[in-house]
């Protein structure tokens, strides 16, 4: 899948890490440091712009080292950026521990996976089918 780009955050193309990355790093375009206060929020630039193919998403999900040793999230994760957005994309971060955190120009924040997906025709129906599960909900498998 080819995807145009528009970069203007001073930085390199977004690239894939490793051979076997999913995803690509985003990283923060901003002219100076932010502090996020514990529970605190914002939507960071990244000075990317995109044109998806129709028929794919971009999914922006937290970076899992941000997460487990700084306590940083992506809030809305994934935050999805449809094919039809042309806008910069944004990354609304949130800092859920109990310590400030200093977001640096140029830092690693999230991440971002491409994904095909389908749009679906309703049915409208008076009852569904059966299952195993049934209406059973959070929790109800059994797993803990």
């Amino acid at each position: 899948m080819k995807v145009k780009i528009l970069n203007k955050s001073g930085f390199p193309l977004p690239h894939y890490a490793t051979a076997f990355s999913a995803g690509v790093d985003l990283q923060a375009a901003i002219p100076e440091g932010i502090i996020l206060k514990p529970l605190e929020r914002a939507v960071i630039p990244t000075g990317l712009y995109l044109e998806i193919p129709e028929g794919y998403e971009a999914q922006v999900r937290p970076r899992s080292g941000l997460a487990a040793k700084k306590g940083i999230t992506v809030l809305n994760a994934p935050g999805t950026i449809d094919s039809d957005y042309r806008g910069e994309v944004g990354v609304i971060l949130v800092n859920l521990s109990q310590e400030p955190f200093a977001v640096e120009p140029g830092e690693r924040i999230a991440q971002m996976v491409f994904a095909a997906h389908e749009r679906v025709e309703w049915i409208e129906a008076e009852q569904l089918s059966g299952s195993g599960r049934g209406e059973g909900g959070f929790g109800s498998t059994g797993v803990k």
